[in-house]
């Protein structure tokens, strides 16, 4: 059965997919907000996990509808989360199953239960998220254990992580983008497999 994962090219989701691909036939999707948006480093790294990939657009006009949200709020946090739930959404017509690498104690993008429940009733799609019980030290060190990955502030890194693209969105309209992100927020990219991939520890 095939399961498409979101993907940003992140330790995140490629962790995600690896430990979906033990029973599912997984196939990786990065979103871009514009057919012109590259999204070259997740598929760099969706070659380096060995995984199908595919390039989403999202509606014309929605990154102006996002944008339009963040200045509302004046934070990102409701607006990053409607992209991921609409991501989500839009891969649930397409595949039985829809994953991402939501973790433990991530607080933005995440699905709210009854959000979920709703979504899978909606659409007869599974909607699952293999590092829920993972807190960001084991993730950490099972992606470490698995990809040699590289490390940046976000918009910086190039992966596709969507706060990327509202990120220069708000910078094309000419407003300071500190006065509505945190400073200083790490995101990662997968550069290759690491050596031990897959070697038992305990062994």
């Amino acid at each position: 059965m095939k399961a498409g994962v979101l993907f940003s090219g992140g330790k995140d989701s490629a962790l995600a997919a690896v430990l979906l691909s033990r029973d599912y036939d997984v196939e990786l999707n990065t979103f871009v907000f514009s057919p012109g948006q590259e999204a070259m480093t997740a598929q760099n790294a969706a070659q380096i996990l060995g995984f199908p990939w595919k390039k989403r657009v999202f509606e014309e006009g929605f990154l102006e509808k996002i944008a339009d949200m963040v200045v509302a709020c004046g934070y990102p946090n409701e607006a990053i989360c409607e992209v991921h739930r609409h991501a989500v959404t839009s891969l649930c017509r397409e595949y039985p199953v829809v994953a991402d690498g939501t973790r433990m104690d991530d607080r933005v993008p995440v699905l709210s239960r009854d959000e979920v429940r709703s979504l899978q009733d909606r659409t007869g799609c599974s909607y699952v998220r293999p590092l829920l019980g993972y807190g960001w030290r084991e993730v950490d060190r099972l992606a470490a254990r698995n990809f040699i990955i590289a490390v940046g502030e976000t918009g910086t890194i190039g992966n596709g992580d969507y706060e990327r693209w509202i990120r220069e969105a708000l910078r094309n309209r000419g407003l300071d983008i500190v006065s509505f992100f945190p400073r200083d927020h790490q995101q990662s990219v997968v550069l290759a497999q690491a050596p031990e991939a897959g070697v038992n520890e305990y062994e």
